[in-house]
């Protein structure tokens, strides 16, 4: 197993350095029917988001007059997961995603300026090969840009676990299965503001503040791949419309 997580010559299973981000892919307006969409595809693993609102509150008591409210869903598509131990239904865990997600975005959401609304996120992972709620994150900033909903900043995510004393970065499946400790953050990479932070088994104190450096710095250049993106998807849009765009 050792081997298979990290080589004598310090390549990962995937031919990784153990720095080394997995290749990202995105596209934005991706779904008709949605007010905002992005597909996010980080090495085998693809999340497709797709945004809704704002739009009135459905539910007249959890109706806030001071700001909008966001409900997130996080689902698996039923043949999403590389390696299913069990079938991905709306169960514990999956409700847990999603209420993460949303929490993180109340904090990155210009929430204020859509009194009495609602937001809706649906998140459907289409394949999962490791670091899914990262990815997840990474889409739902581009989706509600996409849907024109100002944020206060991007939130990009990054996971890392440490393996013989090497912090890897940007874990797969198979590096997630080690059981090691699984630190994932999600920053607003302008003012490193950490937005949500989740620790999966016990990491030594001795490795916390490399593997806290090396997880910001693999959001910050999470951020850059999506603001390229982001920028050409502007590019484009304004073309459609004949408009000469600011970017």
């Amino acid at each position: 197993m050792a081997t298979e997580i990290l080589s004598a010559e310090g390549l990962r299973c995937d031919g990784r350095r153990p720095q080394e981000m997995r290749k990202l892919k995105c596209e934005l307006g991706v779904s008709e029917g949605a007010d905002g969409s992005a597909i996010v595809e980080q090495g085998y693993t693809k999340v497709l988001v797709s945004v809704f609102g704002p739009h009135e509150c459905a539910n007249r008591t959890a109706r806030n007059h001071e700001r909008a409210i966001i409900s997130c869903s996080y689902n698996f598509a039923s043949f999403g997961a590389a390696v299913r131990k069990k079938k991905m239904t709306a169960d514990k865990k999956t409700t847990e995603v999603g209420v993460m997600i949303q929490n993180t975005f109340e904090a990155a959401v210009m929430l204020e300026k859509f009194p009495k609304s609602q937001i809706d996120i649906y998140v459907q992972v289409l394949q999962g090969d490791g670091g899914e709620r990262c990815v997840a994150i990474n889409a739902t900033t581009l989706a509600l840009i996409n849907a024109g909903i100002p944020l206060k900043d991007y939130v990009c995510a990054c996971a890392a676990t440490v393996f013989q004393d090497s912090v890897l970065l940007d874990i797969n499946n198979l590096e997630e299965s080690y059981r090691g400790p699984l630190f994932m953050l999600a920053v607003m990479p302008q003012t490193e503001s950490i937005v949500q932070l989740q620790l999966d088994h016990r990491l030594h104190n001795d490795h916390l503040d490399k593997v806290v450096r090396e997880t910001i710095q693999g959001c910050r250049d999470i951020k850059v791949l999506l603001d390229r993106q982001v920028k050409e998807w502007t590019v484009e849009a304004a073309a459609a419309y004949e408009i000469k765009p600011r970017v």
